[in-house]
């Protein structure tokens, strides 16, 4: 069951079978944006790239929910920011922890990271209950935010949409809502951790090495969001440009750091959602 993903898995076959293992390479495909093979479907980055499926079982959880199973092989999962807090922290081993000696069916993306583990889509079966998707159980539990990461784009775009439920109902991380882009006492508080913040852009500033997204008035203290040229230049192909980012109510995720002020340098095209429309901001 992917959280909030409206996909059944098919009920041919065991579920702890090799034979049901396309049914789950196909749910993840449909829904986190894997290539389908179709002649027509989008280029998939190669950091996000899957491999073919595989059966393990979870013998451990690290630190930070690092996956350590029985075959000896290490992952973490793809697409999700593990929680910061201890408390949270805490919560989301206790929510893997049921899994722990479980089958679970992985789809590896990418190589491996600097402490050799690979990200990877795991598919887990606790007991008779149905196959659980552990990153969008994670984030529909409010006990993770979905990231991308390293990579240019989010493998799993379909996990923020999976945050709606949990956002809405002040779950977990989302207990005190996100971050208003005016609050710059809160925003200091959370100096070089991951953290979502919403508000109305009113000024872009661009320049010839970065772009400047500006939420507060001259003189007013608030968040600045630093866009790289780079960056910059995926957002335009994506539609976002200075003309059609002013004065729109958005989401900002990334690490936040203090300059003259709060700011976060967005990492990429998923660190930004255009909200116009949505509930506004809780104070």
């Amino acid at each position: 069951m992917l959280p909030g993903g409206g996909h059944e898995i098919s009920s041919h076959g065991s579920r702890t079978s090799r034979a049901g293992a396309p049914a789950l390479v196909w749910l993840l495909a449909a829904a986190c944006g894997a290539p389908g093979g179709a002649s027509s479907a989008p280029r998939v980055e190669e950091a996000c790239r899957p491999s073919a499926s595989r059966d393990d079982r979870l013998a451990e959880i690290g630190p930070r929910g690092e996956l350590r199973l029985a075959s000896g092989r290490r992952a973490v999962l793809s697409g999700l920011r593990w929680p910061d807090e201890p408390a949270l922290d805490a919560a989301a081993r206790t929510w893997l922890h049921t899994f722990r000696g479980a089958p679970l069916v992985l789809t590896e993306r990418g190589g491996e990271d600097r402490w050799g583990r690979h990200r990877a889509d795991a598919i887990g079966i606790a007991g008779e209950a149905e196959p659980v998707d552990l990153a969008g159980g994670l984030v529909a539990a409010g006990l993770a935010y979905a990231d991308a990461g390293e990579a240019d784009t989010l493998c799993r775009p379909a996990l923020r949409a999976v945050e709606a439920a949990p956002r809405a109902a002040g779950l977990g991380l989302w207990a005190s809502g996100p971050l208003a882009a005016t609050d710059a006492a809160a925003q200091s508080g959370r100096a070089g951790r991951f953290t979502v913040v919403e508000g109305r852009i009113l000024h872009v500033g661009e320049r010839s090495a970065r772009t400047y997204l500006d939420f507060a008035r001259r003189g007013e203290q608030g968040l600045t969001v630093t866009v790289q040229k780079r960056s910059w230049r995926i957002l335009s192909e994506h539609g976002l440009s200075a003309a059609t980012l002013k004065g729109r109510l958005v989401r900002i995720r990334g690490m936040v750091e203090i300059g003259r002020g709060p700011f976060i340098d967005l990492a990429g095209v998923d660190g930004i959602e255009v909200i116009e429309g949505e509930r506004a901001l809780r104070r």
